[in-house]
């Protein structure tokens, strides 16, 4: 089953042709690694995909569904980067990951079982300004399991996180995948891929390759994309 399919999509941002003829299938309950430079297009195809950004040709499927469908019925969960959260907002881990769920006593207990399962019971009450780089993305993973979405798209979690923080969000990402949860990340770091995904997609505003790990992540791929000689 397909979790998402893309077909000849083309993307602009400010009239500049950001993704060009993009076709892409990504399996339900898989891992995928969402290869690439710096202004190759991976923030701008989550930003398809989670119903931020409209195609300017081609066609998206989203888990059976359209963008704006998926995203209205909380089906799809978006970590963005970093740098792109307001860390002066006054809120609490808990505050986070309880957002937008419905009933006081649901809320209270889908947000206990998310916040416990990414380990940050101890920093429930911390606001969030106050957590290290790797717990504040862990604590907005929790948010998208309390959530309960089906599609969870990572844009560079492991960014300035320490090697710990790396391991201990590449735990859940598995354990989400074998409860047939679907998970997209944004990477630059190739290595140890196979450990933890089963496809990659490698774009260089184009897609480079998209399949399985081991026959997408090769040094010839990784040239084209990065520019340099790699290996998966």
């Amino acid at each position: 089953m397909t979790a998402i399919e893309i077909e000849t999509a083309t993307v602009r941002r400010a009239r500049r042709t950001v993704l060009r003829d993009v076709s892409v299938q990504v399996e339900v309950g898989h891992v995928c690694a969402l290869l690439g430079m710096n202004g190759a297009g991976k923030s701008t195809l989550f930003d398809v995909i989670a119903d931020r950004l409209p195609l300017a040709g081609g066609s998206i499927d989203v888990l059976g569904a359209t963008p704006r469908s998926a995203r209205r019925a909380g089906r799809v969960g978006y970590v963005v980067q970093s740098e792109r959260i307001d860390l002066d907002f006054p809120v609490t881990v808990r505050g986070v990951v309880s957002m937008g769920i419905a009933g006081r006593r649901e809320a209270r207990r889908r947000t206990d079982e998310a916040i416990e399962r990414v380990g940050l019971e101890a920093l429930a009450d911390r606001p969030l300004g106050r957590l290290s780089g790797g717990q504040r993305k862990r604590a907005f993973l929790a948010r998208c399991l309390a959530q309960r979405a089906e599609l969870i798209l990572l844009d560079e979690p492991f960014a300035g996180v320490d090697r710990p923080s790396e391991l201990a969000l590449r735990q859940v990402i598995g354990e989400l995948a074998a409860d047939g949860t679907t998970v997209l990340v944004s990477t630059h770091d190739v290595r140890e891929l196979e450990t933890w995904c089963d496809d990659a997609i490698v774009l260089a505003g184009r897609v480079v390759a998209c399949g399985p790990v081991r026959e997408t992540v090769t040094a010839e791929r990784l040239a084209q994309a990065f520019g340099w000689e790699g290996s998966a």
